[in-house]
């Protein structure tokens, strides 16, 4: 079960549009990144085991991870023994490794949530414990991203998602990924997504609903000595979303986002779970 080269042994169908028996359609590029995207096999939309994304040439990250979570069929399965690595199926030089996360306190972050793809049948699981593993899914996160001052709404939302809300069939499908900006401090060459964005889409008595979050990391911290950093975490609308990402999400998802608010400049940083909009 060890090792996460792609291989032939399961299909790998990626991001499933109909998840939520109603059609959500994976986000799309402003034709100003479409040549930008890096292609596999003639198309930009690369499949895992449960997710799919669509990888920055720029950047060498994903620009956005989108998966499917089956609350009623998770495994817990351990990740001893499985190892980051490059996907062979892209050039090496599109995907940042190793070389950028030894010897400081950046950490290899999942864009998509390991333990969220961890369902299925056995084999089924464990291939989408390896591939979660590849750096195609992963960015750079400040050591404490997901244990922030905010009691690590981040890294909770899914867990807040399902704790709070009857979510139907106990299903959702998230898209997640870096904001991109051209003033991104460079850090070994790599400039450093000071942003990063998730939108989650679930069904309630009957009803799609979006809600759509901003977290953002204070990195000037780790151009002097690593100290501690601030952490904030915002609700947001689907247009802000798609201004800071360039990115353009189905009718669907706008019609099932109804969070409304002030201007995230006005706005207040999430400071508990209660906080959120459901």
């Amino acid at each position: 079960m060890q090792g996460n080269e792609p291989t032939a042994a399961l299909s790998r169908a990626g991001y499933d549009p109909d998840f939520l028996k109603v059609s959500v359609a994976p986000p799309q590029l402003d034709a100003a990144l479409e040549d930008d995207a890096v292609p596999v096999d003639g198309a930009v939309i690369i499949p895992y085991t449960h997710f799919s994304l669509v990888m920055s040439r720029s950047r060498q990250f994903a620009r956005w991870v989108g998966w499917n979570i089956d609350g009623s069929r998770m495994l817990l399965l351990s990740r001893s023994g499985i190892n980051f690595t490059k996907d062979s199926r892209l050039p090496g030089d599109l995907q940042i490794g190793n070389e950028l996360y030894q010897g400081n306190r950046l950490d290899r972050g999942h864009l998509a949530r390991r333990s969220d793809l961890l369902w299925g049948e056995m084999d089924e699981a464990w291939q989408a414990n390896r591939d979660s593993f590849f750096y195609t899914n992963i960015a750079p996160q400040m050591d404490d991203f997901n244990q922030s001052r905010q009691n690590g709404i981040w890294g909770m939302l899914e867990n807040a998602l399902y704790d709070l809300v009857d979510v139907q069939d106990l299903r959702a499908s998230v898209f997640a990924g870096p904001v991109f900006h051209v003033q991104d401090w460079p850090y070994r060459n790599v400039p450093l997504p000071a942003e990063y964005w998730k939108l989650l889409a679930y069904r309630e008595n009957g009803i799609l609903k979006a809600r759509a979050f901003l977290l953002t990391q204070d990195l000037d911290q780790l151009r002097a000595v690593l100290a501690l950093d601030e952490f904030r975490v915002y609700q947001i609308t689907l247009p802000e979303l798609e201004d800071r990402t360039q990115l353009r999400f189905p009718k669907v998802l706008h019609d099932a986002d109804d969070f409304s608010a002030d201007s995230l400049v006005a706005r207040q940083p999430l400071d508990s779970r209660s906080d959120i909009f459901w």
